[in-house]
């Protein structure tokens, strides 16, 4: 089952930097020749938003997508993705 997610993008990581970091093996399989991008879910907060989280003391909940396309960091996407068993983690479709 899939469904909509909209995020900014927080963290990006291409295919040939993924020897760098220590993925899950889960991820790391799902990942082999993809991007990894880092999200925030809900795209980019406003101010009163962020400074709403500050207060309230709310951390930031990445959500994590394999996908085959690139994105920049800071920028907001929609995506269709699927979960994996991973918590977490999704896979664009």
């Amino acid at each position: 089952m899939s469904r909509a997610i909209r995020a900014e993008v927080i963290h990006v990581v291409a295919p040939d930097e993924l020897d760098e970091y220590d993925l899950e093996r889960d991820l790391r399989e799902r990942a082999d020749g993809r991007y990894v991008l880092v999200c925030r879910e809900g795209g980019v907060p406003s101010w009163l938003e962020r400074l709403i989280a500050f207060l309230r003391r709310d951390p930031i909940e990445p959500v994590t997508i394999v996908t085959d396309t690139a994105a920049e960091e800071g920028s907001e996407i929609a995506v269709e993705v699927r979960e994996t068993g991973t918590p977490g983690v999704y896979e664009a479709v």
